[in-house]
């Protein structure tokens, strides 16, 4: 039988060691229902606390909920289409920056009640370019149920969110878009920035609901 040799040794031993690494890697990687899931438990428990908090609270609260969950800087590129390449380094490096404050006051300018409000996972499902959807609905007691689904695709850190569908069919992303590119083509970057900064604002000030 032939033996193997103390370097034999230790690159079978790292080779394991990077099977084993892989194989929990694997196992601990939540799949794309249990990112929703987690989203929505989190958006739940701040939407119960709203009463007694402000704006600025929800949103630190938010933030990394959305940092886990949301591709953000993918969404930053694509809100902004073709564009965004056109765009010189700093200033792409800025609107990712005020994308991701936007989509932060977003959430948290919205969620500022609670009425027994919950989500229901409706299934999980495979979407083009191996990207996953997540259907679920929003249970209102209040007011009008909703369909969200979500699309995800899997990066370095696991499957994240890269667009939100409303009503089941109309893409978030691409209304913004429509909205952000508009403003681009016709005013500009600083004009596009300052629109985006007002509604953050709004948001804030609980003017949008």
């Amino acid at each position: 039988m032939r033996k193997v040799g103390t370097k034999g040794r230790m690159t079978l031993a790292g080779v394991l060691q990077l099977a084993c690494v892989s194989l929990l890697y694997a196992a601990q990687e939540a799949s794309p229902r249990q990112v929703i899931e987690t989203l929505h438990d989190g958006m739940i428990a701040v939407m119960r606390d709203s009463g007694a908090s402000s704006f600025d609270s929800r949103a630190a609260r938010l933030e990394p909920l959305l940092d886990t969950a949301f591709d953000l800087d993918f969404m930053a590129r694509k809100s902004l289409g073709r564009a965004f390449d056109k765009l010189p380094a700093d200033e792409q490096q800025r609107w990712i920056a005020t994308f991701r404050r936007f989509m932060v006051a977003n959430y948290a300018g919205r969620m500022k009640g609670y009425d027994g409000q919950r989500f229901e996972t409706l299934g999980e499902e495979p979407a083009a370019q191996d990207t996953v959807l997540v259907r679920t609905r929003l249970i209102d007691p209040g007011a009008e149920n909703m369909d969200l689904a979500y699309r995800l695709r899997r990066t370095k850190s696991g499957w994240k969110v890269i667009d939100v569908y409303l009503k089941g069919t109309v893409s978030e992303l691409s209304l913004r878009r429509a909205d952000f590119t508009a403003i681009l083509e016709r005013e500009g970057f600083p004009a596009l920035l300052a629109s985006v900064d007002a509604k953050i604002a709004d948001l804030a000030a609980g003017k949008v609901k």
